[in-house]
């Protein structure tokens, strides 16, 4: 595609307009959404706001004077339409990684004479990480199993307590099917955790449809609240009487300012909850959520696809020294589209230094997220275009691109 035949239609495009709600920098093609959103215009404004005006003048005194104790529910409100739950079943803050212990725990708390967690090979590691942890710390005999994510549903049967998985493959980018998951795993009496850290925000996400038991995700990638934003948690209403959280924080009291000695835990969700809220990052991720307003998540969805299916297709046309992970059938995949080449690394930052961001999975996954709140069809092409040139020219090559940093 020509760059003129992208700008027209980004011209004529139903998102053209939230590109203007974002601040990025000019001259540059932002791919890596999935990893860390873009600013929103107003989360700078807000948190300046909360700093000055609310901290700075209030004190202690804006817990109660500007709602801050009642924060996270805001939050959960403007998730909830994204999740396709309701806000009393979601509760934010922590970390994606604190979240998946929590969940995880109370999930095996309701299955006690089970002893399995199923997950996959693809998952992300934290999420691995935790269950290992947490099966080592209860020692009862729990035991984290993984199968290639092809073979998940095959894996579950009547020894599984808990299916966890993430939704959206951190590598690839390939979906695994929730609802028929979730449906395989209930019927053989297993509960299901799923992680949407690549879910939320990029396309609509149906929990309570899917009969969900348990979900996390985290607030920085496609819900756009900054650098570690605080994360969420879900859990089936029909969970919450019998729910049971490992850490009894003062904030999953019953009565947190009562002081009582004695932990009596709060209804439902609520009682995952753990210490003080952190206000700046629930303030960002509140403001950020806004761009969200008037969305139809199923447009959103059909950009996202018809920008993958342009990627795909130009960077197959331009540049055959790269390999596709997965297929061309984006359907099944997230907002995400990933290449393998042996140096990915070093044409990451090749490709970085020309003004087109994506980031690198080791061992050779590069990636590249499509936000259709702010990158277009023009962005698309040019992308590709950089890639054929850096690929070209093999600029790549230069040594300060072969160095990796702490983060990749």
């Amino acid at each position: 595609m020509k760059l003129a035949e992208a700008r027209d239609l980004d011209q004529s495009d139903a998102f053209a307009t939230k590109r203007a709600q974002f601040k990025l920098p000019e001259g540059v093609v932002y791919l890596d959404g999935n990893s860390l959103g873009a600013l929103p215009r107003g989360v700078e404004e807000a948190v300046q706001q909360l700093v000055t005006n609310q901290w700075g003048k209030s004190l202690i005194r804006g817990w109660n004077e500007h709602d801050w104790i009642d924060l996270p529910e805001k939050v959960a409100s403007k998730l909830a339409p994204l999740l396709g739950t309701k806000a009393h079943c979601i509760s934010c803050g922590d970390s994606t990684s604190l979240n998946v212990f929590k969940t995880l725990a109370a999930a095996l708390s309701l299955r006690p004479a089970r002893k399995i967690i199923l997950s996959d090979t693809g998952n992300f590691p934290t999420d691995l990480y935790m269950a290992q942890g947490l099966s080592q710390l209860l020692a009862q005999g729990h035991e984290l199993k993984t199968v290639a994510p092809e073979d998940v549903a095959e894996a579950i049967d009547e020894s599984v307590a808990v299916l966890m998985l993430t939704q959206v493959d951190y590598r690839s980018g390939k979906l695994h099917p929730m609802a028929e998951l979730t449906q395989k795993a209930q019927a053989v009496g297993a509960l299901t955790l799923w992680d949407l850290a690549h879910s939320a925000g990029a396309f609509q996400v149906e929990l309570d449809a899917c009969n969900a038991d348990f979900a996390v995700g985290c607030g920085y990638k496609y819900l756009n609240g900054g650098p570690g934003a605080p994360a969420f948690c879900y859990v089936a209403e029909r969970h919450h009487k019998a729910l049971a959280s490992p850490l009894s924080g003062w904030m999953g009291h019953a009565a947190p300012f009562a002081f009582d000695h004695e932990y009596q835990p709060a209804e439902g969700v609520r009682r995952l909850r753990v210490g003080t809220p952190p206000i700046l990052g629930l303030t960002a991720l509140n403001r950020a959520l806004d761009v969200y307003d008037g969305v139809d998540m199923q447009e959103l969805r059909k950009k996202a696809l018809a920008l993958c299916d342009l990627f795909i297709e130009e960077v197959q046309t331009r540049c055959p020294q790269v390999e596709l992970v997965g297929s061309k059938n984006r359907s099944a995949y997230g907002s995400q589209v990933s290449f393998r080449h042996e140096s990915g690394y070093a044409i990451v930052q090749a490709l970085i230094a020309e003004g087109v961001i994506g980031d690198f999975r080791a061992p050779n996954v590069m990636r590249f997220g499509f936000t259709p709140l702010y990158i277009g069809y023009e962005d698309t092409v040019k992308a590709a275009q950089t890639l054929q040139q850096v690929l070209e020219e093999e600029l790549w090559r230069q040594p300060e691109y072969m160095t990796k940093a702490k983060v990749t």
